[in-house]
């Protein structure tokens, strides 16, 4: 029977398995590196694309706050503003008040009696007079209790002045002003306040 050696058949096919096995694995270091490399370029690429997008919103973020501080600053003029308008409109409404206090203030006064100094403090109203008697002052402070501008009379001095050339009692007088409704007419309504 013959012979047949294959040695050399398996030496082939080793040096074919070992070339292909270096070729499998420089392929694979390089399919590597590609990966690694594209990897590397996809995460830059994000990166760079996510700090865009931060400095974006950081310059959104700088004009919304420039926007804010303008509202606010529009909020506090309007504050300030309406604050204006309501004084104003407190002024109009009180601006006809003196008025008819000085107007009651004449009805109040009975005969024999003459005021010499009037004082405005807040809602409290300082009268200084000199009447005929006491009782002219009494009557005086009567008046005052049913006005419908002024209210609560205190009596704080009453002093007799015999060395004047008039005679009668030198007085000081304090009455708690009272607001009062203003029809459309100008005339009084009921009294807003009774008494402090």
């Amino acid at each position: 029977m013959p012979r047949i050696n294959l040695l050399p058949h398996r030496e082939q096919e080793r040096k074919r398995r070992r070339t292909e096995f270096a070729v499998a694995l420089i392929a694979a270091a390089i399919a590597a590196a590609v990966v690694v490399g594209g990897g590397k370029v996809l995460y830059s690429t994000w990166t760079d694309a996510q700090n865009e997008k931060n400095n974006l919103l950081k310059k959104e973020i700088v004009k919304v706050d420039a926007q804010i501080a303008d509202i606010q600053d529009l909020e506090n003029r309007k504050q300030r503003l309406v604050a204006r308008m309501e004084i104003i409109e407190k002024l109009q409404r009180q601006r006809p008040e003196i008025v008819h206090r000085f107007d009651e203030l004449v009805r109040l006064v009975p005969e024999g009696v003459y005021l010499t100094q009037i004082k405005e403090s807040g809602k409290k109203i300082e009268l200084h007079g000199v009447a005929q008697s006491s009782t002219r002052v009494s009557t005086f402070m009567r008046n005052i209790d049913a006005s419908t501008w002024l209210a609560n009379p205190e009596l704080q001095v009453v002093e007799s002045a015999r060395d004047s050339a008039t005679g009668g009692s030198s007085f000081v007088l304090f009455a708690n002003e009272v607001g009062v409704d203003l029809d459309n007419n100008g005339g009084t309504g009921a009294k807003k306040v009774a008494k402090q």
